[in-house]
């Protein structure tokens, strides 16, 4: 067999074994509405944008189904005051469940080396708020998420064991959302999010390396003339698989808010710049059942070094299938 021929049978073998992850890549930047951003957090939430084959983008023709949740609790001190629901508080516990449905089609095209896809997503959330000090009344509500979808997923292969993904994921603001409420599943604005995702494979030891990096840019919210900074997001994982088909690894995030918050109420608040660093564990599955390809994953991730963000612990579990 030519080299040529080798290194497009092993991209597709690769692209096949991948293919349910890419889906977690492009859908699951899980985010929240709750509590620097106005409300607190902005969308992403600490170690939950990355996934196992984040940077490779098969070159087969299939559809990739998934199914996510992500369970969140987090407080923020008395001591720091947010904007929310119009008005300046402090001292907020934070639980929201976050699920989304999504469809990845991969277009089956190479060119140069670059295969395509294309990702959209349906999300509804569970979210529970409440003050310390009982200010604000509590408040809790399931609703309907903002909605996102990516374009265009553009992945380039570099060599057999080092690959890269580009794309912009976009949030379109379809969610539940009033701006005199603590519990909003939707966040009123536009968000649009460069990314890039490179893994690594080591295939003698089995060991995969996976980088997700990503900036947040958010229009204004018209409700409130608030104006959220840009955020910076990095997600890490390592992990080692068995020949079993499980997996063992560990997860973590930085989430950095560049500059501050602008417009309405960010004025009284100083801008709320915030960040977090969290890591945890993680398990995955990866087999077929009957002849689908399946693979699951499930991560806990503990928030430990936070600033002007609610600190919590996050729980991730995903399932993924490949209809081919």
């Amino acid at each position: 067999m030519s080299k040529s021929r080798h290194s497009i049978t092993s991209r597709t073998r690769a692209g096949r074994l991948c293919a349910g992850s890419l889906l977690t890549l492009v859908a699951t930047s899980l985010s929240t509405q709750a509590l620097a951003t106005e409300g607190g957090l902005g969308r992403p939430i600490t170690g939950q944008q990355v996934a196992p084959y984040g940077g490779v983008v098969p070159p087969t023709d299939d559809w990739i189904v998934s199914v996510a949740t992500i369970y969140y609790e987090g407080s923020l001190g008395a001591s720091k005051t947010i904007p929310i629901a119009g008005q300046v508080t402090a001292g907020v516990n934070a639980t929201a469940e976050y699920t989304i449905v999504n469809a990845v089609k991969t277009w089956g095209i190479t060119l140069g080396g670059w295969n395509f896809a294309s990702s959209f997503g349906v999300p509804f959330q569970y979210t529970d708020i409440s003050t310390f000090h009982g200010r604000l009344p509590d408040d809790h509500n399931t609703q309907f998420a903002d909605i996102f979808f990516s374009p265009i997923v553009a992945g380039y292969h570099l060599t057999q064991t080092d690959h890269v993904a580009l794309s912009v994921q976009m949030y379109a603001p379809t969610g539940s959302y009033s701006s005199s409420r603590l519990a909003n599943a939707g966040q009123n604005t536009w968000t649009f999010t460069p990314t890039v995702a490179y893994t690594k494979l080591l295939p003698q030891e089995n060991v995969e390396l996976t980088l997700n990096y990503g900036v947040e840019f958010y229009t204004a919210n018209n409700d409130t003339h608030y104006h959220n900074a840009p955020v910076s997001v990095l997600d890490l994982l390592a992990l080692k698989r068995f020949k079993s088909g499980w997996g063992v690894g560990v997860v973590g995030g930085y989430i950095q808010q560049i500059g501050h918050d602008t417009g309405g109420l960010a004025d009284i608040t100083g801008g709320n710049q915030g960040h977090a660093v969290g890591v945890g564990p993680m398990v995955t599955w990866s087999g077929k059942v009957q002849k689908t390809p399946v693979s699951a994953s499930l991560r806990w991730v503990n928030e430990f070094n936070v600033s002007n963000r609610p600190k919590g612990n996050a729980v991730q579990l995903s399932v993924n299938a490949t209809f081919q």
